[in-house]
């Protein structure tokens, strides 16, 4: 973390941190899909986090979002925009709206953004900074979806913003053929961000991406506990 990251906002350029994320974090973790890495320079993570983190909001960190909820570091967010290849057409669900950043990202990627929060306060904090920045393709759902998100479905892409232990079988069945799943499963320490493709009515290829460690969902089941 460098001393410009640390200073208030109003002391250092914007632009040339932003572009630092980009080029030294992101692209530098395989991120070399130029619409993903252009996406990051449209649309600001800045205008997503509380006044104070500002200066943060371009470090390869986790930012605390309150609820013991963080947001997701810049570089994991563009290998999974990456990783996940939204379209125009797609429908998608994501599971930890969060702050707001990552919907927006995918919102400004595909149709329609379904976006799952536990904490209310989250989701009305992600409600609003949406809408500050003029994006309206996003239902906006208070609800548990660590199975998923059954009401809205079958989805295009399904994102989840935490870890589970295994994959979510019961999530996968709400894609539509062609649809993708991804999301970070397994033990501390060692976890890993996978790919889930429905490629038929009862077939899933299943790929691993890389390894990485992510907080689990609030109510993540154990492996004994997952929908089937």
């Amino acid at each position: 973390m460098t001393s410009t990251q640390l200073k208030p906002a109003s002391e250092f350029n914007k632009s040339e941190a932003r572009f630092n994320m980009i080029e030294q974090q992101i692209r530098t973790w395989e991120v070399l899909d130029p619409k993903v890495l252009g996406l990051f320079d449209t649309v600001k993570r800045e205008n997503f986090v509380a006044e104070s983190q500002v200066g943060l909001a371009f470090a390869d960190v986790e930012l605390p979002i309150g609820f013991g909820q963080t947001m997701l570091s810049p570089k994991l967010e563009g290998r999974i925009l990456q990783a996940l290849d939204v379209k125009k057409t797609d429908k998608i669900l994501l599971v930890g709206t969060g702050s707001g950043y990552l919907t927006a990202l995918l919102a400004s990627l595909g149709e329609h953004v379904h976006a799952v929060e536990i904490h209310p306060e989250l989701s009305a904090l992600a409600q609003a900074h949406l809408q500050k920045q003029k994006i309206h393709n996003v239902t906006l759902h208070v609800a548990d979806g660590v199975n998923g998100f059954a009401d809205a479905a079958p989805y295009d892409v399904i994102v989840f913003a935490g870890a589970l232990e295994q994959r979510s079988v019961a999530a996968e069945r709400m894609l539509n053929i062609g649809g993708r799943l991804f999301v970070v499963t397994g033990e501390m320490p060692i976890m890993n961000a996978t790919l889930t493709l429905r490629v038929a009515e009862e077939a899933f290829r299943h790929e691993t991406l890389f390894e990485t460690c992510l907080p689990y969902l609030e109510h993540a089941p154990k492996s004994s506990q997952f929908t089937f």
